[in-house]
Order: C-alpha cells, then sequence, then structure tokens
C-alpha cells in the first residue's frame, strides 16, 4: 500500500531546499531555509489528509483523528541539519510517517487511534549548542532558562523563534498529552545493518547524549618575543586534552568522545593563544560507563590546567540518559520485518534521538533503515529506494497491529 514514488519524489523535493554546492544541505533551525522545509513539508501533511499547525516552539504538528477516543500513537523526527549534512538523516523519519498516514487514509483505513506526526525543531544542536529543542517542548522539560540560550550572533532561541513567527505563548502549549507510544524511522547512520546484508533493523536503546564544553585560558603574547618556558599557551594545553580524550575513551569498548568545535583566539599567526573553547560529545548506551569516561576527561583537564598555569572552565550543554526501547514494541517491529520476508537484526542506536525526550513518558520504539557505507552527517549519505520501502512497510505494518 505504500507509494513509493510519492515517497521518493517527496524526499527529492525537500532535499532542494538548503542545498549546497556540493550537494550537502544547510537547514539551521529558526532561519529561512528551515522555514521553507516545514511550509513544503506541511503541504505534504495536507495532502495526507492531516490538520496541521506549529506549536510554541515552531514544531510543525500534522493530526490524523482515529476511529476511537483513545490515546494517539506519534510519529515523527526532524528537519534541521548540521553544517552540510545528507538529504535522508531526520527527513526521512518525517516523511516516511507522512507517507504511512497517506496510505492509511486513501485506502479507506481508520486505525482506532489518532495519529500525530510531528517535525521537531531542532533535534541537531547545530545552532545554539542545545539539541532537541522541539521534542524536549513536546515532552513538557524545555524550561524558559532554555530558551535563554544563544547561537554565535548572541540571539536566544526566545527571539529566533519571535524572529520566525511564532507568538509568545505558554511552552505548556506544545506539551502533547495523551500519547500512547512514539515511533520513529531513521537512517542507522552505521554499518551493522550493510554487513549483515539487510536493509532494516530493529532499535533496542539509544545511548544519551552528554555534550560539555571546555574553556582554557591562558595569555596572549609575541610569539617571537615569549621565551618558551614563560608561556601560558592555552592552545598546546587543549591540544594535550584532545588528544588524551581519544585515548581514555579507547579503555571503554562501547563509549565514543569526540571534540567537535573548536574556536581558538585571538587566533593570530604571531600570537601565543591566549584562549582555547571546544566541544566533546560523549556516548554510551550504559549511563555508568558515559559518566566514568566524562569524570577521567574532567580529571585529565584540570591536571593540565594545573601544570600549565592555565584557567579551566567546564559547561554542561546537554545531558541526555540513555533509553531502552519499549520490548512489547520492539516485539512488533520485528513480526512486521519477519512478514516482509526480512531477517530480524536488532541493534543499539549510538547516535541521539528525539525519542529519547520520552523516556518515562510513554514507550518508544524504532526502525532503523540501511545506510550506505554507514555515512551519515555528510553529502554522501545515501539509502535506496528500496530500503526506504521496506522500512516504510515495516512502519505500516506495525502501525496497524497496534
Amino acid at each position: 500500500m505504500i507509494n513509493i514514488e510519492r515517497l521518493s519524489r517527496n524526499i527529492e523535493e525537500l532535499s532542494k531546499i538548503g542545498r549546497t554546492p556540493n550537494g550537502g544541505i544547510n537547514r539551521f533551525s529558526y532561519f529561512a531555509e528551515e522555514k521553507a522545509a516545514n511550509e513544503l513539508v506541511k503541504q505534504f501533511m495536507e495532502s495526507a489528509g492531516m490538520t496541521v499547525h506549529y506549536d510554541s516552539v515552531g514544531n510543525l504538528v500534522g493530526r490524523l483523528e482515529g476511529a476511537s477516543d483513545l490515546p494517539a500513537i506519534l510519529l515523527g523526527s526532524h528537519l534541521d541539519t548540521v553544517p552540510d549534512g545528507g538529504r535522508f538523516d531526520g527527513s526521512l523519519g518525517v516523511l516516511s510517517a507522512i507517507e504511512v498516514v497517506h496510505s492509511l487514509k486513501e485506502n479507506g483505513i481508520m486505525l482506532q487511534h489518532p495519529v500525530n506526526v510531528v517535525a521537531f525543531k531542532d533535534e541537531e544542536g547545530t545552532r545554539f549548542g542545545f539539541g532537541m529543542i522541539g521534542s524536549r517542548a513536546v515532552a513538557g522539560s524545555l524550561t524558559r532558562k532554555d530558551l535563554q540560550r544563544t547561537d554565535d550572533e548572541g540571539i536566544s532561541i526566545e527571539q529566533a523563534i519571535a524572529d520566525y513567527g511564532i507568538p509568545r505563548r505558554p511552552l505548556a502549549d506544545s506539551k502533547l498529552e495523551n500519547i500512547r507510544l512514539y515511533l520513529e524511522v531513521h537512517i542507522e547512520q552505521g554499518k551493522i545493518l550493510e554487513n549483515n546484508g539487510v536493509s532494516v533493523g530493529n532499535v533496542t536503546g539509544i545511548a544519551g547524549p552528554l555534550w560539555l564544553k571546555f574553556r582554557l585560558k591562558g595569555q596572549s603574547e609575541h610569539a617571537g618575543a615569549t621565551p618558551m618556558n614563560q608561556r601560558q599557551d592555552a592552545l598546546v594545553g587543549a591540544s594535550l586534552i584532545i588528544a588524551e580524550v581519544e585515548k581514555t575513551s579507547k579503555h571503554f569498548s562501547s563509549a565514543v568522545a569526540t571534540v567537535g568545535k573548536l574556536s581558538v583566539k585571538p587566533n593570530g599567526v604571531n600570537v601565543i593563544p591566549g584562549e582555547v573553547e571546544w566541544t566533546i560529545d560523549i556516548r554510551d548506551i550504559d549511563e555508568d560507563i558515559r559518566d566514568e569516561l566524562e569524570r577521567r576527561i574532567k580529571q585529565f583537564a584540570e591536571k593540565i590546567a594545573n601544570e600549565r598555569h592555565l584557567k579551566l572552565e567546564i559547561t554542561e550543554l546537554q545531558r541526555v540518559k540513555p533509553i531502552q526501547c519499549n520490548e512489547g514494541l520492539q516485539n512488533i517491529i520485528k513480526e512486521s520485518i519477519e512478514e516482509i520476508g526480512q531477517p530480524v537484526v536488532s541493534l543499539p542506536s549510538g547516535a541521539g534521538h528525539d525519542g529519547m525526550q520520552f523516556n518515562g513518558l510513554f514507550p518508544i520504539g524504532m526502525i532503523f533503515v540501511r545506510s550506505k557505507d554507514g555515512v551519515s552527517h555528510n553529502p554522501g549519505e545515501f539509502s535506496s529506494e528500496e530500503d526506504i520501502e521496506i522500512a516504510t512497510k515495516v512502519l505500516f505494518k506495525t502501525m496497524m497491529k497496534l
């Protein structure tokens, strides 16, 4: 019942918004490209028979009523990207959900449960260094204090929402009540499915991302006039800490840690760096292991700062608990995979997803789609039309069973 031609067409049309010269995509939250993407997806939702609105933070919410007054099934993902990102990350989850609703509608199938499809705001955290804004709002955990976080231009999330054209309303207006469960289709962003030769997978759990910002301050001085033994070089200190991040992470088989953003001041050829700021993304399915890795990195950073007479500041940007996907939902997803003739492969997600924000509120389940060469967050990101069709059929069957 899935119309793969329509779904592929929608993927292609959406991928044109924010396209970079080398085929990547730049769609950052509350900017014009991301707004255009939401407006296009709004049209897709309406074409599928949904009533659509924007909530108080800019989440795009489509709803298809059910036959009974039961809690809604929540589907969705995000439309924003990392810098020069790919066309499938996030977008596929939104568009495959819309395709399922469209197929239900045009085949005259009314589920007992209503269905809400949400394009969540700012999952990636690219602009503000603070991800999952939309899903936090839906979960009821986003605060006014969170909205004071700023981007590199000093614009707060609150101001960005206003500039986007969304009237100021209570954050509670974004919280979705009476939700039965959450389901999301997402590209794997790894190689496990590809190595197993399968199109789709059942997700067992999601590693919790911990984002830290380190700032190391020394003394900016003339590069030629300052003896080596009298320097307070912040960049040398930072480089030692950054190297240790990789070294320490390798002591834990499942943990990963990444330094993804770096700023050096004053950034001159003939000036000793006086200040360095960088981020560290630490993840593991096991929260205790993740936190132990964090402790060791901080301990080493403090040691370097003391030895080199540098001032160290560490700011926590976000800390999300790892979660396990609901066992009952996993069983239904696995049954649906088997029914379309695919082997069942279950795997954890090393990447974070909006569903993490719903931990303890209602059950979540995820369906992974094979990623070619495991590439993601990159213009080369690719999932085949065949794999996308299979994953969307699994979502459809799962919905019917529910």
